[in-house]
């Protein structure tokens, strides 16, 4: 194993725990994803209550903005509130362009759409979004390739990733073709943080299932490791 792996791979006692880490980085753990759902809760109540496009955007803007100031106070990372608020913000352009409350939600059903389609065709292409996380972390995107268990493993936990976006393009788009904003707000906040969560427990069942010693990932495969 080359000494960038070594640095990088040094305080996991396997690849499987090494992977959980990674993905728990990558979704914010519970605060990312709870703060990833305020503007939505907020938009949905304040527009079902006021029917106020406008008024309504600004509620959940300034909420969210209100989480970013909390993040820099904390001196904690700040991504995922950012991430909400650039979201936020998309929204409201699509909204504000159109006069249109619903399209609030178009944007995060075209980024789902598109999100499953990349994750779906790295699996294809033999290439599983996964694999790519855990190359990042061990400073090598292609020594993983090497061992065929776990290029199965990132095929299945990058097809799970892939199982959320899914879901909620084939919910939200007919609510959304159908103006069913109340429903729109629900189904969103459903199928936001529990549904990622219920993702994310899957992956530990299956990231459980194994242990693979660190060691074996920048080992050199041998004749039981061939393709």
């Amino acid at each position: 194993m080359s000494d960038s792996i070594e640095r990088a791979t040094a305080d996991y006692a396997s690849v499987e725990e090494l992977v959980r880490q990674r993905l728990s980085e990558a979704f914010g753990g519970v605060r990312g994803i709870a703060e990833a759902a305020v503007p939505t809760i907020a938009f949905t109540v304040s527009y079902l209550t006021t029917r106020e496009l406008r008024l309504s955007l600004i509620i959940a803007a300034s909420l969210t903005a209100v989480l970013l100031v909390i993040r820099l106070v904390q001196r904690s990372n700040p991504q995922f509130v950012l991430n909400a608020l650039v979201g936020i913000g998309i929204a409201a352009l699509f909204a504000s362009r159109s006069g249109d409350a619903r399209d609030v939600f178009l944007p995060g059903i075209i980024y789902n759409a598109v999100y499953a389609v990349i994750l779906l065709l790295s699996v294809a292409i033999r290439w599983p979004v996964v694999g790519l996380m855990v190359g990042s972390l061990t400073a090598d995107f292609t020594t993983w390739r090497t061992d065929p268990g776990m290029r199965k493993l990132c095929n299945r936990l990058t097809i799970v990733l892939a199982l959320p976006c899914i879901v909620r393009v084939l919910v939200q788009y007919p609510l959304w073709a159908a103006d069913m904003i109340g429903w729109l707000g629900t189904s969103k906040i459903i199928l936001g943080w529990p549904l990622q969560i219920a993702a994310l427990l899957l992956m530990v069942w299956l990231l459980s299932r194994n242990s693979t010693p660190v060691a074996d990932l920048g080992a050199d495969s041998g004749p039981e490791h061939a393709s």
